[in-house]
This record gives C-alpha cells, sequence and structure tokens, in this order.
C-alpha cells in the first residue's frame, strides 16, 4: 500500500481506491479521530461513489472501537455534514467524498463540533501522524460490536431543507409583476445533489428540467466537474432547448454549484460572487466581504459599490473559513465557486447560491445574462489556467522577478500577485497538486487580457518547462 502521507493533503483526505485510500486507513482515520479529536460523537456521510459503504463501515468501526458513538446520516452533500455538526450535539464529522475526482477516487472531509474545518494546521496533520502509526502497527479491530458505542442511523435533511427555504426566501418568492416564473435546467450529474433537489422543487415557484437527478457511483453520464469545458455542453444544450433562465450544476458532493445563463452560456464564479454580495449585502448593510486574491477588481467594486466592506482572504475553505470568523463577514466567496455564508456556520453551500440567485430573477423579472453581463465587459478574466510544472516555487520567482518592476502594486498573500494600471495577475501553487494556476483579469480590455494572458503562458511555458494539466 501506498504511504497514507500522500492522501492527506492541505484541507482534506483524498486520493485513488484502494491502493492510496482502503478499509485499513479507514479504520485507523475512525480510531485517530477519537485519538486525536477527542471526538465522542461523531457524525457520518458519503457521498454517491461506489466504495463508499465498505468505506463508510470502515472509519465507523474504528470509531467505535476507540469508544465514539457514530451517527451515520448516509447519502448526503458535504453541507448536510456541516448542518449536522454546527446545529447537533457532536464533536465530529466525517465526510466521505471524491467531489469532482475520478470515479476511482474517493476522500474524507473533516469538521470539528460548529462545523468548524480540520486543516493542516488545526490537527489533520496530526491525524496523518496517528494514521500513519497505526497502520504501522498493523492494528487489527476486535471481532464483535458488543462492547462498542452504538451505531445509529437518522437523518436532518428535512429541517435542513427548511432552513434553506427560509434563509434564502425562494420558497416565498413572488415574481415581479407582469413576469411568468422563471425556467431552470438542474443537472445532479448522477451526485448527491438531486437527493435534495427533488424535495425542493416541490415547495419552489420556478419551472424546473432536472437531469441525472438519480445518485449513481458509476457516473453513467461523467464525473461531475462542471469546471471541466467538455462537462458543460450536456447542459447547457438542455438550458437552450428549453428555453431556460437559467442553468445549474453541481459537483458530486454538491458542496459548489455552478451557473448557466439563457444562452447557455457558462458563468465563471467570479462573477457570481459580487451578484451574491449584493444580495447579502441588501439583507446586512454594512458588512464584510471576504474574496480571494486571485481575481477580485470586479469583486471590490461591487461590494463598495454596495455599502459593504471588502476583506481579502487566503485561497481555500480552511483559510477563508478562519477569516471570515476572524471578520464576522456576512458572506465570502471564491472564483472556484465555493460561497460562504456567516448564518451557515461560515461554511461553504452548493444549495444557497442557486437559491438565492433565482429568488433575486424572480423578483425581478431580469434574466441572469443580463445581471452578470455589465460586470464580466468591466473585469473580463482569464478563468484559471493551470499548468503541470517540476518546480513550482522557481517558475513563481521567474514570473515574479519579470514582472514587478513595472508593478504598481504587490503582494504576497497568497502566491505572486502584481498589479498594473489595467490588468493584474495572481500566480500561485496548487494546495493539492503538482500545478501552478494562473488568472489574469483586465480593466475592461479584452485583447489586453488575451495579450498578457499568453504572454505568461510562453514565458512559463518556454522558460519553465510547464506543460497543460
Amino acid at each position: 500500500m501506498n504511504t497514507p502521507l500522500s492522501c492527506f493533503k492541505a484541507y482534506d483526505v483524498r486520493g485513488r481506491v484502494p491502493d492510496v485510500l482502503n478499509a485499513s486507513l479507514a479504520h485507523a482515520l475512525g480510531r485517530a479521530v477519537v485519538e486525536v479529536l477527542g471526538a465522542r460523537h461523531v457524525v457520518l456521510g458519503r457521498d454517491a461513489r461506489l466504495s463508499g459503504p465498505d468505506l463508510r463501515d470502515a472509519l465507523a468501526g474504528g470509531l467505535r472501537q476507540a469508544g465514539a458513538s457514530v451517527t451515520d446520516i448516509g447519502l448526503c452533500g458535504t453541507e448536510e455534514i456541516y448542518y449536522a455538526a454546527a446545529n447537533k450535539p457532536f464533536d465530529a464529522g466525517v465526510m466521505i467524498t471524491g467531489s469532482h475526482n475520478p470515479a476511482d477516487e474517493n476522500g474524507f472531509k473533516l469538521v470539528r463540533g460548529g462545523a468548524i474545518p480540520v486543516s493542516g494546521d488545526s490537527g489533520l496533520f496530526a491525524l496523518r501522524d496517528r494514521v500513519a502509526a497505526l497502520l504501522a502497527d498493523d492494528a487489527r479491530p476486535p471481532a464483535g460490536d458488543a462492547a462498542r458505542p452504538a451505531l445509529h442511523e437518522d437523518s436532518f435533511r428535512a429541517e435542513y431543507m427548511r432552513w434553506l427555504l427560509d434563509y434564502s426566501g425562494a420558497g416565498q418568492s413572488a415574481s415581479a409583476p407582469g413576469h411568468r416564473p422563471i425556467k431552470i435546467v438542474a443537472d445532479a450529474g448522477n451526485g448527491c445533489a438531486g437527493l435534495v433537489l427533488q424535495e425542493l422543487v416541490k415547495d419552489l415557484p420556478f419551472d424546473f428540467t432536472c437531469l441525472h437527478m438519480e445518485p449513481d457511483g458509476s457516473f453513467p453520464n461523467g464525473v461531475p466537474n462542471p469546471l471541466l469545458p467538455e462537462r458543460r455542453a450536456a447542459t447547457a444544450a438542455v438550458v437552450r432547448k428549453a428555453g431556460a433562465d437559467m442553468g445549474i450544476a453541481w459537483d458530486g458532493d454538491f458542496d459548489r454549484c455552478f451557473f448557466y445563463d439563457g444562452d447557455g452560456n457558462f458563468i465563471e464564479g467570479y462573477y457570481c460572487i459580487g451578484l451574491l454580495a449584493q444580495e447579502l449585502l441588501r439583507r446586512a448593510p454594512g458588512g464584510k466581504v471576504v474574496h480571494d486574491t486571485r481575481v477580485y477588481w470586479n469583486t471590490r467594486e461591487v461590494v463598495l459599490a454596495a455599502g459593504g466592506r471588502p476583506v481579502m482572504g487566503k485561497t481555500g475553505h480552511a483559510f477563508m473559513k478562519e477569516r471570515m470568523r476572524a471578520e464576522d463577514a456576512v458572506y465570502g466567496g471564491e472564483m472556484s465557486a465555493h460561497h460562504y455564508f456567516r448564518d451557515f456556520a461560515y461554511c461553504d453551500s452548493g444549495m444557497l447560491p442557486w437559491l438565492l440567485t433565482a429568488a433575486l430573477l424572480h423578483r425581478t423579472g431580469r434574466p441572469l445574462a443580463e445581471l452578470v453581463a455589465e460586470r464580466t465587459d468591466a473585469y473580463p478574466c482569464s478563468g484559471e489556467i493551470n499548468r503541470r510544472v517540476q518546480d513550482a516555487p522557481a517558475l513563481m520567482r521567474l514570473a515574479r522577478d519579470h514582472y514587478a518592476p513595472q508593478a504598481i502594486h504587490e503582494d504576497s498573500i497568497d502566491g505572486v500577485n502584481l498589479e498594473f494600471t489595467d490588468w493584474r495577475f495572481n500566480l500561485r501553487m496548487s494546495n493539492t497538486e503538482p500545478l501552478l494556476r494562473l488568472n489574469v483579469e483586465t480593466r475592461g480590455n479584452r485583447p489586453l487580457l488575451e495579450d498578457k494572458t499568453a504572454e505568461l503562458l510562453r514565458l512559463l511555458e518556454e522558460r519553465g518547462g510547464a506543460v497543460p494539466a
């Protein structure tokens, strides 16, 4: 078996099954959660992946062997674990999910009570070390369950969905005078979003066309990852055919949602941050909004115009949540389509963003394309471009030294951030893969965007050996 060190990433645990993740590692992780985090009552959930039940059984066995009682909520989304950990008397929550990764991979996302994330600097690496020690000892679980704490099955979905509807206001939305109910195409991608969506639609005043609702870990229609351009075409085609006002798609554990306008155009997550920031600031005037470092000119302008206060945070869910708690920010957004809400224990949700957006469209009668078109023209961006590299730090130094002399502003909060009069870029290392991630934006100048993006990529490829990921 490969070393477990390879599957413990900055924010979670993930890898291929069974050569990296298997029942032995899952059992050891369960023991470590009790021994390292002191958890006595743990809630578990899993996505639709075929390896999920075996990993769940082993994880629960390790938890119970170490003395913790376990509540299993079954097939669910990551945010359902967040909801349970934030609102019920659990000491920890573990979601078994591979999210948007290939079907033969899986993983674990962990939180403490209150849905506080467990990341590399807050316990995850201590868990890694304990798991490594347990695996080295080749500890075998004793037979029989008689002396172990209980394993319960439960569900909190009904109250979680009621909270979603109440908070978003979507269930009480009223159409603007003279406007029809909006049409929505919703693609669950055979992940777990369909489990919640099929219940939510009963209480929503929208016209839905739903695709791939049945959870199926074989992913017959492709792994749900709308960030891949090749995974967008089917959803976009149905949006156009249905004459929909908006399309939505999710990843496998639906902690992220992705938007399409009525013409089937994929909307970069960057522009959704500004849209949601306006909606949250309407509810909490003067509030703070945390954004990540990759692209932010549009977000800052929109937040300031709405009377809010923009705050820069480091990319990554643990960093964003920590900064939001420190600032008591009402909302936080990353261009990767992670959206965080103070009233959801500062956690990310893939359901709240589309519910809030649908309520906004329903209320105003304005199409989504119209709501974002002005912002995409004002601040065009490259979208995140990934390059596989051998020496990421060296390439970052190369880019920084090449461009810094002409920059009017520089910071190093998260990678290389250089700002010029009419354009800026962020170049950062992935926290989880041997990749460099590049983002470029300009002030209303698409030709400049294309020129500078191509120029940066040439530098990385010709002088640093970077290759497309």
